[in-house]
């Protein structure tokens, strides 16, 4: 998919209103909390998502979420490194490729 299909800010746009991210960092906690983040190719929005690591469950490549669950990057150096994994991981796997 384009990268500009549907969107004006070059995100991804899924079906309807819902907005591909991909995922670019996943983090434990000593407290076996996952942290996930998922960010559009152009590294500009982002979904952060904590999970209790125990609970398991599949980490794909990429999800759809509403456009109102993203937040805007306003680090220029981090919307970097989101844009550039986020590209990668888009190039290597399928959005529901478990990762």
């Amino acid at each position: 998919m384009d990268d500009s299909d549907g969107a004006t800010d070059g995100t991804e746009v899924d079906d309807g209103d819902d907005v591909r991210v991909w995922l670019v960092e996943r983090t434990y906690s000593d407290r076996d909390l996952l942290t996930l983040v998922y960010a559009t190719s152009n590294g500009g929005r982002y979904l952060r998502k904590e999970r209790a690591g125990r609970l398991g469950g599949e980490t794909t490549a990429a999800i759809s979420v509403g456009d109102d669950r993203l937040s805007t990057v306003d680090d220029e150096t981090t919307r970097k490194r989101y844009a550039e994994e986020a590209v990668r991981m888009k190039e290597k796997h399928a959005p529901d490729d478990t990762v």
